[in-house]
């Protein structure tokens, strides 16, 4: 009995998170309405699988990866004569993982060293950039996926973006620890150090000068990567759930590496790569469900029982109604167009199901993008011209072409008046088209 009671309980709990109410205007209250649904959708997400799939895939690109990546990245930087600045992140990378992750990143920055970006060759270098962009071409698939984005940026976009990001990222990181280290050390902060509270104030940012750098560097991937445009406020907040996880993560994965003796002891030279392997794959899980949280706190409607919300033809015919009527009636009224993102947050519909019809809409021509950044909504034609049929003509077209092939099948009057004919049955129309090739063997 108790049991029964507490599934109503969660039952009746999971119906009001998906229910997608409007959410409480107190601020603790809306604070936990928004993190209960988040949380809802991160398990959802997790037992899903496909986090857990791309973690696993971007855990074998990275093993092929890292030292091209590296090479490519230190380039630059060797060049400037400041390398050096960026080495101890990659040892705090590897830190957790004991003694043998710190061997392991000396062997990594010796691969590095060893290799010669300018002897390469056109083929090796070729090779080389390839290997890069594929690893940063697959981080990108693992969160256009968690933005429910369908397209990839063009091959040309890759190349420029991704290339600009690996050669300049590690400038501008070095070039903020060097800032950093000159405001510490003016004059004036050393006056500042002795008086308190200012004292343990800087001391305190100081010590917190590599947390913040690896905040900012999960901000600035969540901002980036996905292909399409994300708050920088909700980008901050996973950046920083995400960071704060990273650091408890490295503190519990070498409390648990320090305690593995035996896991050492069966599996011999192999235990550093299997350690490797989990510490890499705990990375890449902590910085997609980051991606998760950055994604359901810009699109709250997205939250739902399913990752991918199932499309029936009454939904997608009022939703398109309803966006035609909310661009539309402000249109007409001399007022703002609306925002995209803001209809979506009105509709309280997940946000993957107002984009297609948005973009069907936007496609045949009764709805078009406007303003600045391309994100408001108006009519595209004139609303004199523009009737309910047409609006859901266009979102029941068949893209595919598949619908063509169907009439063939079907007798060309049965076709014409039986679709026609809602109240008609089954039996009705066969008994009909039973008739019909009565009348045409017997006048044959």
């Amino acid at each position: 009995m108790a049991s029964i009671q507490l599934k109503d309980r969660l039952q009746s709990v999971e119906n009001w998170i998906l229910a997608n109410p409007a959410p409480p205007r107190h601020w603790p209250w809306t604070w936990l309405y928004t993190s209960g649904r988040t949380a809802y959708a991160l398990v959802r997400d997790v037992l899903n699988g496909n986090l857990t799939l791309h973690a696993m895939s971007l855990v074998y690109t990275t093993l092929l990866s890292i030292v091209p990546l590296l090479a490519l990245s230190f380039s630059v930087l060797k060049a400037m004569g400041v390398h050096q600045r960026i080495e101890p992140f990659l040892y705090q990378f590897f830190r957790p993982m004991g003694p043998q992750g710190v061997e392991l990143a000396n062997q990594i920055l010796g691969f590095v060293d060893n290799m010669k970006v300018g002897v390469l060759g056109s083929l090796g270098l070729g090779l080389l950039v390839y290997t890069v962009v594929s690893l940063v071409q697959k981080i990108e698939r693992s969160f256009n996926m968690i933005w429910r984005v369908p397209q990839m940026r063009s091959l040309a976009q890759r190349f420029s973006n991704y290339l600009s990001v690996i050669m300049v990222g590690p400038l501008l990181m070095v070039s903020a620890i060097g800032i950093s280290a000159t405001i510490l050390s003016s004059d004036i902060v050393q006056a500042m150090i002795s008086i308190e509270p200012f004292g343990s104030v800087i001391l305190l940012l100081s010590r917190s000068t590599p947390f913040l750098l690896v905040v900012g560097a999960f901000t600035f991937v969540y901002v980036f990567m996905p292909n399409t445009r994300v708050k920088l406020r909700y980008a901050f907040v996973g950046g920083l759930i995400a960071g704060v996880s990273w650091q408890a993560g490295s503190l519990l994965f070498a409390s648990f590496v320090a305690g593995s003796s035996k896991y050492a002891a069966i599996y011999s030279s192999f235990a550093i790569g299997i350690t490797l392997l989990i510490w890499v794959y705990l990375n890449w899980m902590i910085l997609l469900l980051g991606a998760s949280i950055v994604f359901y706190l810009q699109n709250p409607g997205s939250v739902a029982k399913r990752h991918r919300v199932r499309l029936s033809p009454e939904l997608q015919e009022q939703v398109a109604l309803v966006l035609m009527w909310l661009v539309c009636r402000p249109f007409s009224q001399g007022q703002a167009a609306p925002q995209q993102e803001a209809l979506e947050q009105a509709l309280r519909v997940p946000g993957e199901v107002t984009r297609q019809i948005s973009d069907k809409l936007i496609r045949g021509g009764l709805l078009q993008l406007a303003g600045g950044n391309g994100d408001l909504l108006v009519p595209g034609r004139a609303l004199e011209l523009i009737r309910v049929r047409d609006v859901l003509q266009m979102v029941r077209q068949d893209e595919d072409g598949l619908v063509r092939r169907l009439p063939g099948i079907l007798p060309p009057d049965l076709l014409e008046h039986g679709m026609a004919d809602g109240e008609r049955t089954i039996a009705e129309l066969l008994h009909d088209q039973r008739g019909h090739s009565g009348a045409g063997g017997a006048a044959g």
